[in-house]
């Protein structure tokens, strides 16, 4: 038995006629009616009572016909299905991303990715450091990651660049540097900071020590966070200021002033997969982050 005999059975079914079932078919109507027999003699049942005029549905013909249409609608679902997936427009895609971007970013690649890809499901883990990415990423718990560059490299990733980011000096609303335009890194000398967690989890904090070390000015750390949202809700508090990057901002906390920083480059923002994963799904959410980051 083939798929075709299914068809064949199902347009005869509904058409009620051998003749017009076969125009259906686009086929002669002497090999459609001896494919019919074919089935039949393999089901070894009587599918179609026949008169001149007519063909009707024995029970067993009834039944046949409810399933081979079930059949029929899988397949073609399932066609649809793997053209889906092989187009990227369906499947899962568990998503990370850094503290500042997931407060800025994240939630326009959210909105926009339902939009677009309606048949994807989405997974999103924010606030994760870029080391805790990089090794998600290389276990495959996450698919794509929004992180920056490791220190040490990124053996076995491919990355993308995304866009640089200026590095802003949050600060209590009351601190002496709070009306000022801009502040540079000797200026900060002696401050209080509150930092993201180091012993190499944290790029953010390896990069703002290598920032004080070049000054010549040691840092004054006096807590270390995992969440970004909890390094700005201390600074609000008092207990320190803090160097993040430009879209922390976003975390419109009261009591908090954003201070650009000068004298430095900034730092990147990069999307991260898995070395060699070509998948269309990832292609397709890449291109979206791309057009999300350049605007």
């Amino acid at each position: 038995m083939e798929l075709r005999h299914l068809r064949y059975f199902v347009a005869v079914a509904e058409e009620r006629h051998f003749g017009r079932a076969a125009e259906r078919l686009h086929m002669a109507q002497p090999p459609l009616s001896q494919q019919i027999r074919q089935l039949e003699a393999e089901l070894g049942l009587t599918l179609l009572t026949r008169t001149t005029r007519r063909v009707d549905l024995t029970p067993a013909g009834a039944a046949y016909l409810e399933r081979a249409r079930e059949i029929l609608s899988a397949v073609e679902a399932a066609g649809h299905e793997a053209a889906s997936i092989a187009s990227g427009r369906r499947g899962r895609l568990l998503i990370g991303c850094v503290g500042s971007a997931t407060y800025s970013l994240l939630p326009e690649l959210a909105r926009t990715l339902r939009t677009e890809l309606p048949e994807v499901e989405f997974g999103f883990r924010g606030e994760m450091l870029s080391p805790d990415q990089a090794a998600a990423l290389t276990d495959g718990t996450l698919d794509l990651g929004l992180l920056r560059p490791l220190p040490t490299g990124s053996s076995g990733l491919s990355i993308t660049h995304l866009r640089q980011e200026d590095l802003l000096v949050a600060m209590p609303k009351d601190h002496r540097f709070a009306g000022r335009r801009r502040v540079r890194i000797p200026d900060l000398d002696g401050e209080g900071l509150v930092i993201h967690a180091g012993s190499g989890r944290s790029v953010m904090n390896a990069m703002i020590q290598e920032l004080f070390d070049s000054a010549g000015i040691r840092s004054h750390i006096t807590h270390e966070v995992a969440e970004t949202s909890t390094l700005v809700t201390f600074v609000a508090a008092g207990l320190g200021i803090a160097i993040v990057p430009e879209p922390t901002a976003a975390l419109a906390v009261p009591g908090v002033v954003y201070v650009p920083l000068s004298g430095t480059p900034g730092v990147e923002l990069v999307a991260a997969t898995r070395a060699g994963d070509e998948s269309p799904l990832l292609t397709r959410a890449l291109a979206i982050l791309r057009g999300l980051s350049a605007t």
